[in-house]
């Protein structure tokens, strides 16, 4: 029955097409998603909706932010897995000679003819330690062979593939062998059958392997306006520019200067987020385009060894200086690029705070960052009992829209395609599937455009 509705409704969308009109095979859509990817706009099916609800009024000029995991398509690898899958891709795309080259040169057994794991005591050290040492040494050993020569665009690829997995998840031991390296390898590539995937984590404990969909919308209306996919081990804040790139703003205004917001121009931009998009960084960006700031900082951190926390120290960027909760001045001592560091020192000796305030023999340390001026704006800002009352009633609306973008298993939350860029692109799709949903619920009608 459900199936039978589904159907009916796509039939009386594509223009009211007889009930026994047979369809069309599923091949339709896939050479569909094929010429998107292939033309100048791979996006026109999202930017067209959005385009309509933007003719209709139901976009303003606020946007909250947020992400979610997107499981991947394809399986993590562990480390044997890892390295015989890139050996093997390398001697798919090698021409005959320089595959018996490479063959030359494997030593551990393994023809690595077909993706299925040796058969060993799985349950022997030994064993184990064995087998690592035996493929490590089939890797490093074909990119010996492969060393200073001039390859093609396939071979250079499934090298720096194999090259990649083998310096992650391989270093030498105390007794000269080749073993895992203790600990998970900063970016680790955990699949050779999809390289863009990664470990993610959403919070300290939910961890999850894939991709990370990063959305944009509207908080009134709840039209998407922006997707973006990453790996899932990008942050939030790194994509939260791209996410307002079409948000109009407005040059900044001094609040002292009594100046009234230019004739025709609607309220201020606002953006919406949680602490992930609250760094420095982007907090100064929204400054800098007079986009109002409702993305929540976070306070400094308290210390590990339970003394004063930074906030305690007053710090005063126009003289550039620090004062300590004791009275004592220090000066900000600035890099390069902007980043400082203000040294109390010699003031610590014989302070009645010192216990308080730092076990460090050299005195106590302040870090002022280049953000500092809008870090500290930012948390001034949320000391206003209505930025936290409109906070709390407008940012919670993304975590809806990301609950109906991931209502199905496959299309929502499960990729059903390889690669960053196809999954990116399906993501898109799905939001302009939703956007159109949005449309008919908020009874959306095209404008008449007028006669010329």
């Amino acid at each position: 029955m459900e199936a039978f509705e589904f159907d009916v409704r796509w039939k009386y969308a594509a223009g009211g097409l007889d009930v026994n009109y047979p369809g069309f095979v599923h091949t339709v859509l896939v050479d569909m998603r094929a010429r998107l990817a292939a033309s100048d706009r791979p996006r026109r099916l999202f930017e067209v909706v959005l385009e309509a609800a933007k003719r209709n009024g139901m976009v303003s000029q606020r946007r909250v932010l947020d992400s979610t995991p997107l499981y991947d398509a394809v399986a993590t690898m562990d480390t044997v897995t890892l390295i015989r899958s890139a050996i093997r891709g390398l001697l798919a795309v090698a021409d005959d000679l320089l595959e018996a080259e490479l063959r030359a040169v494997l030593s551990g057994g393994d023809a690595y003819a077909t993706n299925a794991k040796p058969q060993i005591d799985w349950d022997d050290p030994d064993a184990r330690a064995s087998l690592i040492d035996s493929h490590a040494r089939d890797g490093f050993g074909c990119l010996e062979v492969l060393n200073e020569r001039d390859l093609g665009v396939e071979v250079s690829a499934a090298a720096e593939l194999l090259a990649t997995v083998l310096g992650q998840d391989i270093t030498v031991g105390e007794d000269g062998g080749f073993q895992i390296v203790w600990g998970v390898a900063k970016d680790r590539l955990i699949s050779t059958v999809d390289p863009d995937t990664r470990h993610g984590h959403k919070t300290q404990s939910r961890n999850f392997d894939g991709y990370k969909g990063h959305v944009a919308a509207d908080p009134d209306s709840e039209i998407i306006t922006e997707t973006v996919v990453t790996p899932g081990n990008t942050g939030d804040g790194a994509v939260a520019q791209d996410l307002i790139a079409d948000l109009g703003t407005s040059p900044p205004q001094d609040p002292g200067s009594g100046d009234d917001p230019p004739q025709g121009r609607g309220p201020a931009p606002k953006v919406y987020g949680d602490a992930a998009y609250g760094s420095g960084e982007f907090q100064e960006h929204l400054n800098d385009h007079g986009i109002e700031s409702g993305c929540r900082t976070q306070p400094p951190a308290p210390r590990k060894d339970g003394t004063f926390t930074k906030d305690l120290f007053v710090i005063d960027l126009d003289e550039d200086t620090v004062c300590c909760p004791a009275g004592e001045i220090a000066d900000i001592e600035r890099d390069a690029h902007g980043d400082g560091i203000a040294r109390f020192a010699e003031a610590c000796d014989g302070c009645a705070f010192r216990g308080d305030c730092t076990t460090s023999k050299s005195g106590r340390t302040i870090r002022v960052g280049r953000f500092e001026a809008a870090l500290s704006e930012a948390r001034q800002q949320q000391t206003n009992p209505d930025w936290r009352a409109d906070y709390r009633a407008t940012r919670p609306k993304i975590e809806r829209k990301l609950a109906h973008l991931m209502f199905r298993r496959h299309g929502g939350r499960r990729a059903r395609v390889r690669g960053r860029t196809k999954v990116d692109a399906d993501f898109n799709l799905l939001a302009a599937a939703h956007n159109l949903h949005r449309l008919a619920t908020l009874k959306w009608q095209p404008q008449t455009r007028p006669a010329t």
